[in-house]
């Protein structure tokens, strides 16, 4: 069975506005059906929990939700209906930018560089989504395409 790495942005946002939400969902879908590669987690702490949080979403309620296969807009369409959500647009923005404003750590980027043959010498923007979309470009290249 194949393993797929995650490949939507965590700079994607779907119908609601919402940064992350679309990869959360691919993610977590891929793990559900056992094809989530194994260096990634269909949902953890980081961006996955920072959204689900923000958005007053249990993660235990979209993990079981996910398990019957939604596509995108369902998985919007049901967060939409779950008691005590919330999607004002003042929840949506500081989500957005805190996505957006997230920098890793010195190890992480330097790791995440070396793996891409990149120098850590300031000239890759360090925001933490374009360091991932790099991570993940490499691990695709390197499990699909070599």
């Amino acid at each position: 069975m194949s393993r797929y790495v995650p490949l939507i942005s965590s700079g994607t946002a779907g119908p609601l506005g919402v940064l992350h939400l679309p990869r959360l969902w691919q993610k977590a879908s891929l793990e559900a059906q056992g094809k989530l590669h194994p260096d990634y987690h269909g949902i953890g702490a980081g961006y996955d929990a920072m959204v689900l949080a923000a958005l007053n979403i249990s993660e235990s309620a979209a993990s079981e939700f996910i398990q019957t296969k939604p596509s995108y807009t369902q998985f919007e369409a049901w967060i939409k209906t779950q008691p005590g959500v919330k999607l004002d647009n003042a929840t949506i923005y500081k989500n957005n930018a805190a996505i957006l404003g997230y920098i890793h750590d010195d190890a992480t980027r330097r790791s995440i560089l070396s793996g891409c043959g990149l120098p850590d010498d300031g000239s890759v923007n360090p925001g933490a989504v374009d360091l991932n979309n790099l991570d993940d470009w490499a691990t695709f290249h390197r499990e699909v395409l070599s």
